[in-house]
């Protein structure tokens, strides 16, 4: 509707459109207008990933005008719900599927991608996406919604950003049994063969845009995602979200909450609900941070508890305790019981920070500063103000709608999103990008040596 009369007679479009001339205004104007007549998230995801598959410019100008209202829909939390229901809601597929099945061809593919200058690329294997567990090939919508926000947020043109999706299988019996589940129906490949197809995806992404085009693992496995860092960051420009740009948010938000509090980052005592690749990449940043300030390597690691599905990390336990986790597996605290629950664990430990996917306080004891981050479609936080009085700050990794408290008291949640930091990494382009990104890939998975 916005091609001029002469666009129409040049393209052969005289008739086939109404004769009005629309603006993009008035384009936005009904965008804004039927958005606001729905309720349901994953209407409003549809709608507005919709709109992205027809009118690209448009799609982008509305984003830009109203990103905070629009990044919860396209981003986190509504891209969650939409990923669990990607094959019940798909319209057209969006970026480049690579299964396993075509190890050895994978070059051939890449270079059916379209666009030939790509600057940007996100890739998952689905293992892990947000608190939802193994999606397989319905993790596609993470990448897609992730590269929405280097656009909207960076400016990086969206013909330079590819998503990516490699299929290895699920360990997801629900999906497997899915008549519209999309990926390969076989249990996930944990093989050799899954290493290989990761070298030559690497290999055939460079060969093609270059040594320095920016690949961003998104949503892989623990186990996965640590070595995956390791493994090709003096190689390749490579970035880890879930490890490294959590991190980088949540220290952030230390360090804010220290101008607030007084309290210093090296007198914190931090306590995670959770113990995988997030809480350690964020766990590492810490200790980093407060050896930069003097602690040593020993009391910084001292400072920072784990709690995961088995309990709380501690040395000794029956439940095997992972490598990674290990500088955080402390002595049990003497004189009473392990902890049992999270809430014990908050009353034994009384740390000065909570972080987490979930976090819940009771009774009157109430942490300074409680950072919430990465939480599932089903946490709660205004629960945490509210239990505390109001005598914490607060973070959660969407945003949410205004608290009020007994006493009348309205806050408004803060928001710690990785979309802070990685819309930013556009500066991976720059020809000293390996060299500063092999000292932050350093920094998030030792959580010690050389200062960033």
């Amino acid at each position: 509707m916005a091609f001029t009369l002469h666009e129409r007679q040049m393209l052969g479009l005289q008739g086939l459109l109404p004769p009005k001339i629309e603006t993009q205004d008035i384009q936005a104007l009904r965008f804004h207008k039927n958005l606001a007549k729905m309720t349901d998230p994953l209407e409003k995801y549809i709608y507005i990933m919709g709109i992205q598959e027809r009118n690209e410019k448009l799609f982008y100008r509305v984003l830009q005008d109203d990103i905070e209202r629009l990044m919860p829909i396209v981003y986190t939390p509504t891209v969650g719900l939409a990923c669990s229901q990607y094959g019940h809601i798909f319209r057209r597929p969006k970026g480049l599927f690579i299964s396993i099945s075509d190890r050895g061809h994978i070059r051939s593919i890449v270079n059916n991608w379209p666009e030939n200058d790509v600057k940007a690329v996100v890739v998952t294997d689905g293992e892990r996406i947000l608190g939802l567990g193994d999606l397989g090939v319905y993790g596609m919508g993470i990448p897609v919604g992730k590269l929405c926000l280097y656009t909207a947020c960076a400016g990086i043109h969206p013909d330079k950003c590819l998503p990516v999706c490699i299929d290895v299988g699920t360990d997801n019996t629900t999906l497997l049994k899915d008549p519209f589940y999309m990926g390969l129906y076989q249990k996930r490949d944990r093989s050799q063969v899954y290493d290989d197809l990761i070298d030559e995806f690497m290999e055939a992404i460079t060969d093609r845009y270059g040594q320095n085009t920016l690949i961003q693992f998104e949503d892989f496995g623990n186990h996965n995602a640590f070595r995956f860092l390791r493994k090709y960051r003096e190689k390749y420009c490579t970035f880890n979200d879930d490890i490294q740009g959590t991190a980088s948010v949540a220290l952030a938000g230390l360090l804010a909450a220290q101008r607030a509090t007084g309290k210093p980052l090296t007198d914190q005592k931090v306590l995670f609900l959770g113990a995988g690749e997030a809480a350690l990449g964020i766990a590492n940043l810490i200790v980093m941070a407060m050896m930069e300030r003097g602690v040593s390597h020993e009391e910084a690691s001292r400072r920072v508890w784990m709690f995961d599905k088995h309990g709380l990390l501690v040395q000794g336990r029956e439940q095997k305790v992972d490598p990674h986790q290990e500088p955080f597996a402390h002595r049990a605290p003497q004189d009473i019981d392990i902890p049992k629950t999270f809430v014990e664990a908050v009353n034994v430990l009384r740390p000065s920070a909570i972080i987490g996917e979930r976090a819940y306080l009771f009774g009157n004891w109430c942490s300074n500063t409680v950072a919430l981050s990465l939480p599932s479609c089903h946490t709660d936080p205004p629960s945490l103000p509210s239990s505390c009085q109001g005598r914490c700050l607060f973070a959660s990794g969407s945003p949410f709608e205004l608290v009020t408290l007994r006493d009348g008291r309205t806050f408004k949640p803060g928001q710690g999103n990785n979309a802070y930091i990685f819309p930013g990494n556009e500066w991976s382009c720059h020809p000293w990008a390996p060299l500063l990104q092999r000292h932050i890939s350093e920094a998030a998975c030792r959580g010690a040596g050389d200062s960033i």
